[in-house]
């Protein structure tokens, strides 16, 4: 698979986030208004009226463009709305910047939004299409099939099951001190390594400490031309590279799948960072927000993403390699484990970290060095899913 690419030819010039959490008090359209605002007020050299275009993405809080016209007010403007799986906002985000690069709209808005607390349901609400019988995974909650990574990792690697224990709560303990850094995280503790270790079971060894939250919130990106985007701020964030793959989803009748990788992740790497002209991960991306949507998952994901090699991932969490202080800060905003998971708003999120720390206006978590990032989305389950990848920079060229 190889793409072309949009290189340095759209850029995000403003970007707007809610907090993250039980929004109880707040609707859909409350959260949608509340992420414009935070983008849009205060901003003079941006003017809502003159939106060409806007990209939703959700999972389940509505269905057509309506979602967002209706508490937008918006007046006969084109809004697609689009959907794939936990990729969704990161969806919006790559069909909106293609728009642009098209020449078919000069400015246009990408956002996210999710309305999960008030489904009744304890996890994501999803309805499954009907199979021929062989997706045998669909049977099993989320976090079930995300634990198999676990056994799957200490077997193929010969890690003591004690050891991976101590680099997946390494993983937990570091996503939450980040975000007890993040006003706008839905969890903002710190938590005991101890505690982490001993918490209860939800699925094989994955404790409640081990999975991701399940948040309402929602977050939208303006995307102009970069040859445009210093009309707009004189710090905006240029596309280097974007990939979405879609996985055949054999994994659960494939006899060579082995649950201690994800092969669209693999994929959309590779044509992220051909397309973004990056050799070498390790130096060249200076953080990443990776889709935690479980401990192991943010391990698998690291050697993936080429940020270490084949078996080794747990070592280098443990060593602290992708703490807010170590050699590729991982997920410094607090990942999905502590800012949140509210599906459609979750891959604008991690953009919405980028432009952050770009502008050095991350607070506490803020990184010295901050050029080049990525952020990676994850939707399905292990072998049968969805891979986002992007990369981003703070400077063209």
């Amino acid at each position: 698979m190889s793409s072309n690419g949009i290189r340095d030819k759209v850029a995000i010039v403003a970007m707007g986030c809610t907090r993250f959490g039980e929004r109880w008090e707040s609707s859909a359209d409350d959260l949608l208004v509340e992420a414009m605002a935070d983008c849009f007020d205060g901003h003079p050299t941006l003017d809502r009226a003159e939106i060409d275009a806007y990209w939703l993405g959700t999972l389940g809080t509505g269905q057509s463009g309506l979602t967002a016209s209706k508490p937008l007010g918006l007046q006969n403007t084109p809004v697609t709305r689009v959907e794939n799986y936990c990729a969704s906002g990161s969806e919006a985000f790559r069909n909106a910047c293609y728009a642009v690069a098209s020449g078919a709209y000069d400015r246009v808005v990408a956002i996210g939004v999710e309305k999960l607390k008030d489904s009744g349901f304890s996890g994501l609400l999803r309805g499954d299409p009907p199979s021929d019988g062989t997706a045998s995974e669909l049977s099993l909650t989320a976090p079930a099939a995300f634990s198999l990574l676990d056994p799957a990792y200490c077997a193929k690697y010969g890690v003591d099951p004690a050891v991976m224990r101590d680099a997946m709560t390494h993983v937990a303990w570091k996503n939450h001190h980040n975000g007890a850094l993040n006003p706008k995280a839905q969890f903002r503790s710190e938590v005991a390594k101890e505690r982490i270790a001993a918490a209860p079971l939800v699925a094989g060894r994955l404790g409640i400490f081990d999975c991701s939250g399940v948040s309402d919130g929602a977050a939208c990106a303006v995307i102009v031309r970069a040859e445009d985007a210093l009309d707009y701020t004189d710090t905006p964030l240029y596309v280097k590279g974007l990939s979405l793959t879609a996985g055949p989803g054999r994994g659960a009748v494939d006899p060579d799948y082995d649950f201690t990788t994800f092969p669209e992740v693999v994929a959309s790497a590779k044509d992220a960072y051909a397309q973004a002209r990056i050799t070498d991960p390790r130096t060249e991306i200076s953080f990443a927000e990776v889709h935690d949507c479980f401990t192991p998952t943010e391990l698998v994901l690291m050697e993936d993403l080429g940020f270490t090699d084949r078996g080794q991932a747990w070592k280098d969490s443990v060593a602290g390699d992708f703490d807010l202080d170590g050699r590729l800060p991982v997920n410094p905003d607090g990942g999905l484990k502590s800012f949140g998971h509210p599906v459609g708003a979750s891959g604008l999120r991690m953009l919405y970290e980028c432009w952050l720390q770009f502008r050095g206006e991350a607070g506490q978590r803020q990184l010295a060095d901050s050029r080049t990032a990525l952020t990676h989305n994850l939707g399905g389950r292990p072998g049968a899913c969805v891979s986002f990848v992007a990369v981003v920079g703070s400077e063209l060229g």
